[in-house]
This record gives structure tokens, C-alpha cells and sequence, in this order.
């Protein structure tokens, strides 16, 4: 019934013309400036405003307050278009992602005022390492495609810029508290000094977050912060900002296969499983990541004269941490142990252990950008420099039944990336003529990567730890340009860009040998149209994004979780963005938001291994579906507001897709429909307490039973001399119906 209705609003929706970028109905988006109480002058140089020829959609505070009650940032960017987010812990607390038009995180170029935030090896955002981040936003803008130029990993799908809160003039206090299913916690104080000294104020947020998880053991504990001292007057903003996190995190992503799911129920966890001594299955239970991550920056904002603006970042990261994990029936060869003779005299050649993988990164450097204003004219001058180091090593923590010499946790590998990444870009915003913008947007990107060291995989063929010998230059130019056309109600606009990427570390480190990693190039066209009135707002967005040698994910995953890729010379994607909302009267809104695409890979040649990238069996697929990549998504929403009362009923929909690229049945993805019902009440009349907000949610409200991600793999064996392909998937089950209430106060 649901996915009836779905379709139908959707072929309504189709039935007329929508805008490029979701807003209400009579709202209109906001300028390339943020607002700052005293220092109206803060230029944010990789947003895009109106006449910019992009698809985009922005996210208010107001927005993010509504939904946030704990759950990770993707979860709270579900209802906006292209977007399909995932969750290992199966109730949006832990390890989560985000994936824009397809695309997966790592390809989506995320910043946090400017400042890169995706990891500079593997590209991923880990956002369980920033929790209740969204707690200290004061916006977020999604731009799908190519984007605007900025400062980081290329954006192949996507870009999202986030911005912090920005200091306070008034004192301020707020406690909120979250509780729900699955033992799901939030604690979050905030405080604020407001404006002394003329000039100064001090925020700092304290945050706690916990949850069971949906999956057996997905546990999370999330303990984070952030803090803001600042400096205003009519001409500077300087920010002196820190935020972070600590967590540790049951392991969830190795899924469970149908079969698991059928024989132990869809909340089995095969992770950190292992057969005791005695027979009986076990769990270790610390079978955890655990990671702590610093942010901190210097952030500079001043004007130069009436049309000049000045922004300017230092900034540092700092992230350490380790996975803890039982591995079953391990070689002992591979981590550097020599076979033993066990107790009955035979020798020992594989056994269990328990590893522990480290990961010790420092990034840091700096960013500017400078803003010329004035007449038709609105140009920006930016750029960054960035140098990343990340130490990778391993550790062995104990072995069942060893016996022989073994150093107390005993290193097997060790291994340092080194990156510097150089951009500089100039992009004008030239008004032609009435309502007629030119834009054009040069970008050129200089990245240097190496890696060195010893691997964590084991070569056979040298009977030694693989060696890593990784040197990469990349030099890319990266063009855009652009008219936008803005009459009364009515925007249109065109664009063409050009965008490239360079591998990830996993690439190089956990890929086939055979075929090592190039950089990819994307040609992105985009055409988009919007009417938008007080009561209405209808866009529509068309986009081909036309790739060569993208990378595209496999289905399978790294030993620690991460989705491997491999390139592909010739694919794209296609499709429509549909958006609509509709306001007949201050208590309703609709609002509605579909996208159609097809996303293809042309000639697609499927290798199959028969153990360590060995003896690889090659199959023509022909043009095949990409991997992670609906065909339909849709989102519904009805809200409703009276006086201080809220309430939304919100509705998704997902087509099925398929987790290779090889269109195998068994690594279908069904298709899923599920509904979510949010509740609020403002109480403003309450002595000494400026407010009190109560909120409940019930997600998955007609109690769905769907899978949201998963891995899929492919293998062969030799029976009577002839190849024999086997096929396997796991699937990320979801909560059933799930509840979370929510109380703030504010002071």
C-alpha cells in the first residue's frame, strides 16, 4: 500500500516542473554570506547561492533540530534528494554512511568551515568519530555532481559543507536528554558566555551518546565535544575552534548471509565469533574499534574595504586508535609466527589469535580564499595546502595454544602514508544582463602520495609480508562553467564541469596487484529549472555524469570493513531530480522529492579468483547496473504545525539494487519502503526556563523488515578438473519499529 502511494505521488510529482534544490514553499535559498551578530561579513567561498548553476540543497539549524536525537548526521539528511543512507548497528547509531546519486562516501567531498574533514587516505568520513556533531551546526549544504571548487577529496557525486555554530552574543544554557529502543542514549550540555570584554565569548557543548544496537552486540559509546572561543568587532571574526571525539564500537559490518539470518534471526552478528575450547560457540567481546579524533582550527574572517573579504584556516587533526579482532583458523605464516608442534605432536600451521590493527594520523594545514563583491561582479580567489601522515601497524595480542617465542603483542606489519595536497581556484559570478548570470570556475589540484613500509597482507610468492612501494604524482584541472537565468518565480540554469580523483589507499594496499588503481575523470552536465512562490514550489534537475576509469565498488570488503573498488574505463550515470512542496495554509506543508536515474557500466569484464588474486576466471557482463545504485528514490513528507505543536510523517522509498556489478542474483538488494512519524511541543511560558521542548519519534512505523547495505563476493573451486563458481552476500538488516523520545531545555 505504502510503495502504491509512493509511486503515484511520484508520477505526480514527474507530471510537472521541479526546482534544482528542496526548500519550503515561499522560502528562498540564502547568499554565498552567513550572518554573525556584530561582523556581517563572513564568506563562506564553497557555497552555492541562487545564481550559482548548481544543484543544491541547504539544511537549516531549525531543520537538523527537529530530527536530531542522537542518530548519526547521515540519518538527518535522509529526506533530501539522491540520498540513501546506511547503518551497520541497524538503528542510526554507530558506524554509518551516506551515498549521493550512487555514489558512496568516500566520493562525496565533505568540509566543516572549509576545512576538509574526509580522511586523506581513505577518503571515508567516520562519522561515529565526530558524534552529535550536529548538535553545534548551524547549517549544511548538500550540492549534488560535481559542485563548486573546494578544498579536499575530488567530489564525484557530491559535496556537503557544514558550518558551526557561530558564537554567541547572549548568555545561553541547554540540556538535552534522548532515550529509546535498543537502550539508545544522548545526553548533550551546551553553554554559551554571550559578548564580554566588548568583544569576546566562549560556547562549549559536552556530549554523551550510547546505544545497544539494533544487531547482537553492535554496542556504541560515544563520548564527544567541541568548543569555541571567539573575537569579533567591526571588521574581524577570529575563531579559535576544537571538536571531537572518543568511541568504541562493537564490530557489525561483516553482515550475515541469508541463510545466517534464517537459522539465528536477522539480528545475528557473525563478528567476533569462535568455537571455545570446550565446543560451544563464543563471542569475544572486544571484538571493538576504538578511536579517539581531535579537530581543531583557527579561523579567520575579515573585511577588506568595502567589496574585499579575507578567510583564512590553520587547522590540525589528530586521530589514533585500533580495531580489536579475533580472527578464526589463521595462517600463522602470514603474521610472522612460525608453526608449532601441538600437544598431540602434529604440527601447528593455522590457528586462532586475536590482532590488533593501528591507525596513528596527523593532517593539518591551511586555507584561504578572498572575495571580491561588488556591482555584477562576485568573484573568489582560494585555495589550500594540506600534509597528511598516517602510520599503519599490527599488532598480535595472543594465539590459542601457542607454544614457541612470542613477543608480547608481537608486531607483523608496519606501514606510513604520506600526502600533500596543493589546490588554488578562481570562479566569478558575472551578472550579464537582467537576470542572466555567467559563471565560470578554474581549479587546479596538486597531489603527492606515497606509501612505504610492510604490507598486512601476506605474499605468497615471496613467502614474506607483501612490501609496499606506493609513489603517486597527480596533477588535475578541474573546469566548470555555467548560466543561470532568474525571473520573478522562475530559475533555470545549465552547467558543465569537469572533476578527478585519485585512488584510495585500499586501492593500492587490499586490490588485485595485477590491475593497480589510475585516477578518474568526470564530465558532469546539468540542467535544472525552478518556480518557486509563497504557497508553491516545483524543480526539476537533469544530470549525466559521464565517467572514464571510475571506481567503481565491488560489492566485496576489506578484513576492517572498508568497500573495495576497482576501475572501470567506461560508465556514467543518468537521471532526474524531481522536488515539489506545497503550502496551502501556515499549519500544512507537503513536501516531496523523487529522483529517477540509470547508472551503467559499459562492457563490464567480472573477475573471479580462486584464492589470492590468483588464476583469475574473466566473464563478460556486458552493460551492467553499477554497484549501490537505485534506480528510484523517493521521499513523502506531510507536516503539520499548530501554535507550538509539530508532527511530520515522513516516507522513503529505495528500488532494489545490486552489490557487484555483475547483476548476480545473489547480491540483490531488495527494494524497501519505510515510514517515520516525528512529534514536538514547545512550551514557551515556563518561569526561569526560556524553553521546553519534548520530542518522540517512532521510526519504521509499519515495521518494515529490509536490509539497507551489505557485501557481496565471488570464488571459484576445481572439482573433477572442472571451475566451479560459488557465490556469497551478507546483508545490514534494519530495526524493525523502533521509538526515541527527546527532552531540551533551554535557559
Amino acid at each position: 500500500m505504502e510503495k502504491a502511494f509512493m509511486l503515484g505521488v511520484a508520477a505526480m510529482c514527474a507530471a510537472v516542473p521541479v526546482c534544482a534544490y528542496a526548500q519550503p514553499a515561499g522560502s528562498e535559498s540564502q547568499p554565498d554570506t552567513t550572518v554573525v551578530n556584530l561582523c556581517d561579513i563572513e564568506i563562506v567561498a564553497n557555497r552555492a547561492a541562487v545564481t550559482t548553476p548548481v544543484a543544491f540543497t541547504n539544511v537549516t539549524a531549525a531543520d537538523i533540530e527537529r530530527v536530531n536525537d542522537g542518530r548519526d548526521i547521515p540519518f538527518l539528511l535522509g529526506f533530501t534528494p539522491s540520498v540513501v543512507t546506511t547503518g551497520d548497528a541497524g538503528a542510526g547509531i554507530g558506524y554509518s554512511s551516506i551515498r549521493v546519486r550512487g555514489t558512496d562516501g568516500s566520493r562525496i567531498n565533505i568540509t566543516a568551515n572549509g576545512v576538509p574533514i574526509n580522511d586523506s587516505e581513505s577518503h571515508n568520513v567516520y562519522w561515529v568519530n565526530m558524534p552529535d556533531l550536529a548538535s553545534s551546526l548551524r547549517d549544511i549544504q548538500i550540492q549534488r555532481g560535481a559542485g563548486t571548487s573546494t578544498n579536499g577529496a575530488g567530489a564525484f557525486g557530491a559535496s556537503i559543507n557544514m558550518l558551526t555554530d557561530a558564537p554567541s552574543t547572549d548568555r545561553y544554557a541547554e540540556v538535552v536528554a534522548s532515550y529509546g529502543s535498543y537502550n539508545s542514549n544522548r545526553q548533550t550540555v551546551k553553554v554559551g558566555s554571550g559578548t564580554f570584554g566588548d568583544h569576546w565569548s566562549v560556547d562549549a557543548r559536552f556530549s554523551h551518546i550510547g546505544s545497544d544496537g539494533y544487531i547482537d552486540r553492535a554496542f556504541s559509546k560515544l563520548w564527544s565535544y567541541q568548543g569555541q572561543l571567539a573575537y569579533r568587532d567591526d571588521n574581524t571574526l577570529l575563531r579559535l575552534l576544537a571538536f571531537g571525539g572518543k568511541e568504541q564500537t562493537y564490530m557489525a559490518w561483516d553482515y550475515a548471509s541469508k541463510e545466517q539470518m534464517d537459522e539465528f534471526g536477522r539480528r545475528y552478528n557473525p563478528c567476533g565469533e569462535y568455537t571455545a575450547s570446550d565446543g560451544s560457540i563464543a563471542y569475544y567481546p572486544d571484538q571493538c574499534d576504538n578511536f579517539v579524533q581531535h579537530h581543531i582550527q583557527l579561523l579567520l574572517t575579515r573585511s577588506l574595504g568595502r567589496d574585499w573579504r579575507l578567510n583564512a584556516a590553520l587547522h590540525y587533526t589528530k586521530g589514533d586508535g585500533y580495531y580489536d579482532q579475533y580472527k578464526t583458523g589463521r595462517t600463522l605464516e602470514e603474521y610472522g609466527l612460525q608453526p608449532f608442534v601441538g600437544s598431540d605432536g602434529n604440527e601447528v600451521t593455522k590457528s586462532d589469535l586475536i590482532r590488533l590493527k593501528y591507525n596513528d594520523n596527523d593532517f593539518g594545514g591551511a586555507t584561504f580564499s578572498l572575495n571580491y563583491n561588488k556591482s555584477r561582479v562576485n568573484a573568489i580567489l582560494g585555495g589550500a595546502a594540506n600534509w597528511h601522515r598516517g602510520n599503519h601497524f599490527g599488532r598480535i595480542k595472543w594465539v590459542r595454544n601457542y607454544v614457541g617465542p612470542i613477543n608480547p603483542l608481537q608486531e607483523y606489519y608496519n606501514n606510513v602514508g604520506r600526502k600533500f595536497d596543493f589546490n588554488i581556484y578562481g570562479r566569478a559570478d558575472v551578472s550579464v544582463c537582467s537576470g542572466l548570470n555567467a559563471y565560470a570556475d578554474l581549479q587546479y589540484r596538486h597531489l603527492r602520495y606515497t606509501i612505504k613500509g610492510v604490507s598486512d597482507n601476506f605474499d605468497w610468492n615471496t613467502g614474506g609480508m607483501g612490501q609496499l612501494d606506493v609513489y603517486r604524482n597527480y596533477n588535475f584541472f578541474n573546469p566548470k562553467a555555467g548560466l543561470t537565468y532568474i525571473k520573478g518565480a522562475h530559475r533555470a540554469f545549465a552547467s558543465w564541469s569537469v572533476a578527478h580523483k585519485e585512488p584510495v589507499r585500499d586501492n593500492f594496499t587490499d586490490g588485485d596487484p595485477a590491475h593497480y588503481p589510475t585516477a578518474e575523470r568526470l564530465f558532469d552536465y546539468e540542467l535544472g529549472y525552478s518556480f518557486t512562490t509563497r504557497m508553491l514550489t516545483l524543480s526539476a534537475n537533469l544530470y549525466y555524469m559521464d565517467y572514464k576509469d571510475q571506481l567503481v565498488v565491488t560489492g566485496q570488503l576489506s578484513d576492517t570493513g572498508n568497500a573495495l573498488s576497482v576501475n572501470v574505463p567506461d560508465s556514467y550515470r543518468m537521471g532526474i531530480e524531481l522536488q515539489g512542496a506545497l503550502r496551502p495554509a501556515d499549519w500544512f506543508e507537503w513536501q516531496i522529492n523523487a529522483t529517477f536515474s540509470r547508472n551503467r557500466i559499459k562492457d563490464f569484464v567480472e573477475y573471479i579468483y580462486e584464492d589470492e588474486w590468483t588464476n583469475p576466471i574473466t566473464i563478460n557482463c556486458g552493460d551492467t547496473p553499477i554497484a549501490f545504485s537505485p534506480s528510484v528514490i523517493l521521499n513523502n513528507a506531510l507536516n503539520f504545525s499548530w501554535h507550538d505543536f509539530e508532527a511530520s510523517l515522513q516516507t522513503r522509498y529505495v528500488s532494489s539494487q545490486y552489490m557487484n556489478n555483475a547483476r548476480s542474483a545473489e547480491a540483490r538488494l531488495d527494494g524497501y519502503c519505510v515510514t517515520d512519524l516525528h512529534l514536538g511541543y514547545t512550551f514557551r511560558k515556563i518561569k526561569g526556563v526560556k524553553g521546553l521542548r519534548l520530542g518522540f519519534a517512532v521510526y519504521n512505523l509499519f515495521d518494515k523488515k529490509y536490509c539497507n547495505n551489505g557485501y557481496a563476493g565471488a570464488g571459484y573451486y576445481v572439482e573433477d578438473g572442472e571451475k566451479v563458481i560459488y557465490r556469497y552476500a551478507g546483508f545490514a538488516a534494519q530495526a524493525t519499529t523502533n521509538v526515541m523520545g527527546t527532552v531540551a531545555l533551554t535557559f
